[in-house]
């Protein structure tokens, strides 16, 4: 009777006719209902009242903190809980009510970073399906570092309707890595192999997250391979070769420590020795810099026509004329960087 009473009453909480005074007689009633020794009772009145704005905070607080099966629906559905009331939970490091936490019409950016911080890969996996989560680039960062290799957080986390670069950047790192401990576990290939595989197909994806983001995603990007020693030559020159100036133009600022307005300005030299001062101070292979500097030489000819394929075309140009400064200046390409070239070449759209 005392469960069926609670329900009723917070149902009828609900109703906006109550006077201010029969208002405060029911908040003293749900006040002294959170404190019931029976369960059954606690429940009807979360039940009810978890989509209620108008619940007093203390209220939803106390059923907030009850027994799991109590305090589930107000953690999913009020928002008369504040952020801070929802860290203070989080941080009790249980599974169920973190998932509920997560499950919530909006998570706040500091709620899901406690969130990633103390739970485990199945909350960070309810997160990342959110779309009502806020996720801030540092929070989902720390996301791929702590659940990166398990596929439960990477497939909702992919699938988000906004990825940074840096974290698909990461993402693609923590893949690639589980690729190659399976290829050696696996396979019968000598371990450096395995690695050069693996090294091909991360720097591919790297260039094509690239080419499609904005400077200031570009250079944090840049930065943070660097930090993690990815930032190679290989990589480098591979960008340019396909065009992508700006990721080229970040990464040579970085290596020589030059400003990225001077840097430009030396790479777009029109006399001989700009591009080629910055690509010695930079610390690239000399013998890949015929090609930088046909790549270069592309990039300030050509342009987007705005048509259909129009960054593919614009890549093929830059491509073909690297390629034949390859065939024509004895360019020394690695085998795998000619082959690479050489596949996304066969892939690119024909020049009109």
């Amino acid at each position: 009777m005392r469960a069926e009473t609670a329900g009723k009453l917070a149902r009828q909480f609900d109703d906006r006719n109550l006077s201010e005074t029969e208002r405060r007689i029911a908040e003293d009633i749900f006040r002294l209902m959170v404190k019931d020794a029976e369960v059954r009772v606690r429940e009807a009145l979360s039940e009810n009242l978890k989509g209620n704005p108008m619940v007093p905070h203390d209220v939803a607080v106390a059923l907030a903190r009850d027994v799991g099966s109590v305090a589930l629906p107000v953690l999913e559905f009020s928002d008369v809980l504040t952020p801070a009331d929802l860290i203070d939970i989080v941080r009790i490091k249980d599974p169920e009510r973190q998932k509920a936490v997560a499950r919530r019409r909006v998570v706040q950016s500091d709620v899901a970073d406690a969130l990633v911080e103390d739970g485990g890969a199945d909350v960070a996996a309810t997160l990342a399906a959110n779309p009502g989560a806020d996720l801030p680039e540092t929070t989902m960062l720390k996301m791929v570092e702590k659940f990166g290799d398990d596929e439960r957080v990477q497939s909702p986390l992919v699938n988000r309707s906004y990825l940074p670069v840096t974290v698909s950047e990461r993402l693609v790192h923590r893949v690639s890595e589980a690729l190659r401990d399976h290829l050696l576990r696996n396979h019968e290939l000598p371990s450096d192999l395995a690695a050069d595989l693996v090294l091909q197909s991360r720097e591919r994806a790297t260039i094509t997250l690239s080419s499609e983001s904005s400077e200031d995603e570009v250079d944090r990007l840049v930065r943070q391979m660097a930090e993690h020693d990815r930032l190679t030559p290989s990589i480098i020159v591979r960008a340019i070769c396909m065009g992508d100036l700006k990721f080229f133009e970040y990464s040579m600022a970085l290596k020589s420590g030059v400003p990225i307005v001077n840097t430009r300005e030396l790479i777009h030299d029109s006399g001989v020795l700009g591009l080629k001062g910055i690509y010695e101070r930079a610390g690239l292979p000399m013998t890949m810099f015929p090609a930088v500097r046909a790549a270069i030489d592309v990039v300030a000819e050509a342009d987007y026509d705005g048509e259909s394929n129009d960054r593919e075309r614009y890549q093929r140009r830059v491509l073909e004329r690297v390629l034949t400064q390859y065939d024509d200046l004895g360019v020394q390409f690695e085998s795998a960087d000619l082959e690479y070239l050489l596949g996304k070449m066969d892939k690119l759209a024909p020049l009109a």
